[in-house]
């Protein structure tokens, strides 16, 4: 029998350098099809691990705990969030919890933009014109969108990733670029001349609308009617935060009812949206499958801080990224 650590892995196609940084040292076991592991199937291979390296499509709460067994000493996620984890119960347990916050902000940030520009100048919808007869000819007002020069943007969260939209954002001459947070940040907001405001005034003023928080008990369905209702008619709504910050039942209303002008999401409720969710039955919306941090580099560097994060855990050593709670 080994003497080695054993680690159970939930994906086989995350970066092999992160797994051949495990296999130095560890018994590594790893579920075999690219898509997220059945329940069943976790709670059966994870009995008697070490370690356990999972991410956001695994539920990993008492049940998952209790099948690994009392050896179990930490549980790292290739991913920022870590709302799919029941971090109470692993404290409770002396379970160490690892998350990869840092490496993925410029990859998100560089995505948000994206999107952003992709939802306010209506490439996907002027691109499926090309494809359905729809470009006939030249014309002054076909496909036009909203610019970001001299609007005003506004942003719900300013840590990492908002800070750098932000920064990415000013280049394009907005009129002015607000944040809405708990807590004031001067010195980084001043970085970008950005300026703090409450969030009804962020709803009410802002022509872009800039989701970056994390999905707490406070943010859950923020984005709710009423706050849709608030929005000028022009206002562009973007999501790259957490699906769960919206109710997107009342987001889909309102860009049916054109009570604002558009929306770009790269989170939705539920992943992957069912192929006859009405939201993609709008031409005002585009939908992306969560790749905010789909940058090669990034998510290479993603496996490997999953990897140093266990790795450390069993030794007993300071995680590169642990979550406190």
């Amino acid at each position: 029998m080994s003497s080695l650590p054993s680690v159970y892995v939930t994906r086989p196609d995350v970066d092999i350098s992160g797994l051949e940084l495990l296999r130095k040292s560890c018994n590594v076991t790893t579920w075999s099809t690219a898509l997220p592991v059945p329940r069943d199937e976790l709670l059966r291979e994870i009995k008697g691990k070490d370690a356990l390296y999972c991410a956001l499509t695994d539920r990993i709460d008492a049940d998952v705990l209790d099948a690994a067994g009392d050896q179990l000493k930490c549980v790292s996620t290739i991913s920022v969030g870590y709302e799919h984890i029941d971090v109470q119960e692993c404290k409770k347990r002396g379970i160490r919890v690892g998350y990869t916050p840092d490496v993925l902000t410029d990859a998100t940030a560089e995505l948000t933009l994206a999107l952003l520009l992709a939802t306010n100048r209506r490439l996907f919808e002027a691109n499926k014109q090309v494809y359905n007869g729809g470009w006939k000819s030249w014309s002054p007002m076909w496909m036009c969108g909203q610019g970001l020069k001299n609007s005003r943007v506004g942003l719900y969260g300013f840590g990492r990733i908002g800070q750098e939209i932000a920064a990415r954002i000013a280049p394009f001459k907005p009129a002015v670029i607000t944040y809405t947070t708990r807590t004031a940040r001067p010195e980084e907001a001043a970085k970008v001349n950005a300026q703090r405001v409450d969030f009804n005034e962020m709803l009410c003023l802002s022509d872009f609308i800039v989701v970056c928080c994390a999905l707490t008990p406070e943010t859950k369905e923020i984005f709710n009617a009423a706050a849709f209702d608030k929005m000028k008619p022009n206002c562009i709504f973007i999501n790259t935060a957490r699906g769960g910050v919206v109710d997107q039942k009342a987001l889909c209303e309102a860009l049916h009812a054109k009570r604002i002008l558009g929306a770009g999401l790269d989170v939705t409720t539920p992943e992957p949206l069912p192929l006859d969710d009405p939201l993609l039955k709008l031409d005002n919306v585009v939908v992306l499958p969560h790749i905010g941090s789909a940058d090669i580099e990034t998510r290479k560097e993603m496996s490997r801080i999953t990897a140093r994060n266990i790795l450390a855990a069993l030794s007993g050593c300071e995680m590169e990224s642990e979550v406190f709670v």
